[in-house]
């Protein structure tokens, strides 16, 4: 007897539900959903993006750093980059996405958070030139990453993921040609694909 059209719809649906980090996440998923799994495979927290102080690591020392207003807004609006890009959070693709954001232009990111992203794009250079090239590349000045949007955060959430890829000129499935590592204080073990 053939599948009936509803039990086709769940098992798609359970399939998505926990996507591999081989792939980017779906296209079709809002940017909402997108943002939770992006959280979640690297043990990060919605409420975190509200703590007074954020933690942090830089080549394996963890810090905090304090999570001022506009930098709690550039992390959201950098999570969307991970989730549009693919890119992993491991050095190299925090290195890739960095570099991708910068070739689009840090005006209105302050000293502070530029840094960030300049500092992570030159530490690409020196450990995966290749790769942080080809993100650079992948980028355009043309278009704006979502440093320059002015569109509300919740607006933005409600995007497909394939509309907030389309709006940052992003393929539809992604940058990444590599499944997303984790950085190392991720959950479970991280800055490796699971077999």
């Amino acid at each position: 007897m053939p599948p009936r059209p509803v039990d086709t719809i769940i098992r798609l649906t359970m399939a998505e539900a926990a996507p591999s980090r081989d792939r980017s996440l779906p296209a079709s998923w809002r940017a909402r959903e997108g943002r939770d799994a992006y959280l979640a495979e690297n043990g990060f927290t919605v409420e975190a993006y509200d703590a007074k102080w954020t933690d942090a690591s830089f080549v394996g020392v963890r810090f905090r750093v304090p999570n001022t207003r506009h930098h709690a807004w550039a992390i959201k609006m950098h999570d969307l980059h991970h989730v549009a890009t693919g890119y992993g959070t491991d050095l190299v693709g925090e290195a890739e996405v960095s570099a991708w954001e910068l070739r689009r232009g840090l005006r209105g990111l302050g000293a502070y958070v530029g840094s960030i992203v300049v500092a992570g794009a030159l530490v690409g250079v020196l450990v995966a030139p290749g790769r942080t090239l080809r993100a650079w590349r992948a980028s355009s000045p043309d278009r704006p990453s979502l440093f320059r949007s002015t569109r509300p955060y919740d607006d933005l959430l409600a995007m497909s993921v394939g509309s907030l890829r389309q709006e940052l000129g992003v393929p539809e499935g992604g940058l990444s040609s590599r499944p997303r590592e984790l950085h190392a204080y991720a959950p479970g073990p991280a800055g490796r694909t699971p077999a």
